[in-house]
């Protein structure tokens, strides 16, 4: 029998980055998790790195024609939303742009 797709949902590999109304947004699973974005990000067009929670991506601000390399660490992020790092990123092998 095929699996449903909430169950492929729930056991994807596959987290995704956004940025929405001034926030960055990151979405794993059932978790969506914002946080302040600098204020002219327009959007985030590549993820160059994923590494357990240490991401490089290119990132399109209102000032620049031309995207900028930026460098997120969801760690601490995480650790301010007592989310426990050591469980919540192993499973996740890449990383892929959302455009909210």
């Amino acid at each position: 029998m095929p699996a449903t797709a909430d169950a492929s949902k729930t056991k994807s590999d596959t987290a995704y980055l956004g940025a929405e109304n001034g926030f960055t947004v990151f979405e794993y699973g059932k978790a969506r998790i914002r946080f302040r974005a600098p204020y002219s990000l327009e959007r985030y067009t590549d993820v160059k790195q994923w590494d357990n929670g240490y991401l490089v991506v290119d990132a399109k601000y209102k000032h620049n024609t031309s995207p900028e390399e930026e460098y997120i660490d969801l760690v601490p992020v995480l650790n301010d939303l007592y989310i426990n790092a050591d469980q919540f990123l192993p499973p996740i092998k890449k990383v892929k742009i959302t455009h909210a």
